[in-house]
């Protein structure tokens, strides 16, 4: 994405990658919400909803799995900076319409740059983790659609992308 100038934030004027410099920039309360989802065939979610897979509560893992994602965040994604977390809700859901599980989550902070990242990797690896659990009796489950669809705070304003 480029900023409001023009110009990638992440490249400087040689071309090369760099770390932002957000120390200018004020505190500002700062949220983002991501989605995304795990198809599954109808009877692996049959499995889930019965509390019958092998590994456990798939749900409740991933959920817990997807929190820690997006408290690790910048460990995992080179140029995003750690950042305060103030908080982070992950929450997935049977959908049968998919069919497979529906993944949310929601990250909030009060700092100088956004976690749209964070909120993007607790999706991630909530997903990560739905796919491992299931895998010794489904080889065919996708992970699908992991966008940001809101944002909120920040210089750049508030972005709806639902």
């Amino acid at each position: 994405m480029k900023e409001r100038q023009g110009r990638l934030t992440h490249i400087n004027e040689k071309g090369e990658a760099r770390m932002v410099d957000v120390g200018a920039k004020p505190d500002t309360e700062r949220t983002a919400v991501a989605r995304g989802e795990v198809r599954l065939q109808p009877e692996t979610v049959s499995l889930i909803r019965a509390g019958l897979m092998k590994k456990g509560d798939v749900l409740t893992v991933a959920q817990i799995a997807g929190i820690l994602g997006a408290k690790k965040t910048s460990e995992l994604i080179p140029l995003c900076h750690p950042i305060a977390l103030n908080h982070v809700e992950v929450t997935l859901e049977l959908a049968d319409d998919l069919p497979g599980v529906r993944i949310e989550a929601a990250a909030r902070t009060l700092g100088k740059t956004g976690v749209e990242m964070e909120a993007l990797t607790a999706v991630a690896v909530a997903a990560l983790t739905v796919y491992d659990m299931v895998k010794a009796v489904e080889k065919t489950a996708r992970i699908e659609n992991i966008r940001l669809v809101e944002k909120r705070g920040g210089l750049s304003g508030d972005v709806l992308n639902v």
